[in-house]
């Protein structure tokens, strides 16, 4: 059962309206929400609201928090502390109000401050990366959400997920550190590797990195998510330790700014390998005296390196 329909013409504001915000509540809007303010300082975030939100009046956070029986805070990880504390301190909050933030950091300790006053407090955090735009809405569909919520607020916590076309996974206030590192790490260093890959690409003379890579990573990505270290491939799993050799001397040369992070995946991927058994330890020896010299290399050439 959803939230909307256990509790009808729910009052949702947003403080903190950039790419997250005003999509999840873009989202409840759908849902049959009424989002009644929401709250934005930069030209992004008015942007936003005006895209997503039509219609929505920005005001204050402390107007946003008193005109809603549902407080959504998007705002980063860093500023959420300060903002659950102003707002209580400004009497903005009141007993029995839901406020939900969505950093995947944070458990409820972070929202004490709001707790104390008697509000009903709940962690929610997509395991999804957004652009911002209406593109995302579609992707909200089987997302899942990171929850951590008292008993007596599990359930409404369950109901908003639903309401947002998400699935429930429930952290422990003390996991939700490792869970959220474990999300970007997955995420984000996908991004600078495969950005990485596609400059090497581009070095190497192709004229469409991205549609060179698209096809393999897909593949890669399937078998990774499916079979785990079953997956791996390539020079490092066989033990081909002239290949990795010359790897290295070609980005050396060529795209120093990768050398760094392929060593160091390079190693990651031996250990892996050798643990599993696909790699001889003598084998497994002569690669990593290859990626140790290639190593005090990348501390050499790294003052030198372009950055991104």
């Amino acid at each position: 059962m959803t939230l909307h329909s256990r509790e009808t013409g729910l009052r949702v504001g947003v403080v903190g309206a950039g790419r997250v915000g005003a999509v999840l509540a873009a989202a409840l809007r759908s849902a049959g929400h009424e989002i009644v303010a929401a709250a934005g300082e930069s030209d992004a975030s008015r942007a936003r609201i005006a895209d997503l939100l039509p219609g929505v009046p920005t005001l204050k956070p402390t107007a946003v928090a008193r005109a809603c029986d549902l407080l959504l805070l998007t705002v980063p990880d860093d500023m959420l502390r300060n903002v659950v504390t102003t707002l209580s301190d400004a009497g903005a909050i009141r007993p029995g109000q839901y406020v939900v933030h969505t950093s995947g950091r944070h458990g409820l300790d972070v929202l004490r401050p709001a707790a104390e006053l008697g509000a009903r407090v709940v962690a929610m955090h997509p395991a999804m990366t957004f652009t911002g735009t209406a593109i995302d809405l579609d992707r909200l569909s089987g997302c899942v959400f990171g929850l951590t919520a008292g008993d007596a607020e599990r359930p409404i916590a369950e109901a908003l997920v639903a309401d947002l076309g998400g699935n429930p996974m429930w952290v422990p206030e003390e996991m939700r550190t490792l869970y959220h590192a474990g999300l970007a790490h997955g995420a984000n260093h996908l991004v600078t590797l495969v950005t990485q890959a596609m400059e090497m690409l581009a070095a190497a003379g192709a004229d469409d990195p991205a549609g060179t890579l698209r096809p393999l990573l897909t593949a890669a990505l399937d078998n990774a998510l499916e079979h785990g270290d079953a997956a791996l491939t390539g020079p490092i799993v066989r033990g081909d330790v002239n290949t990795v050799r010359a790897h290295l001397a070609d980005i050396r040369a060529k795209t120093p700014q990768t050398l760094t992070s392929y060593v160091v995946l390079a190693r990651n991927t031996l250990d892996r390998a050798v643990t599993d058994g696909r790699v001889l330890p003598i084998r497994a020896a002569a690669i990593l005296r290859v990626l140790d010299a290639a190593e005090r290399d990348a501390a050499a050439v790294r003052p030198h390196a372009r950055r991104r």
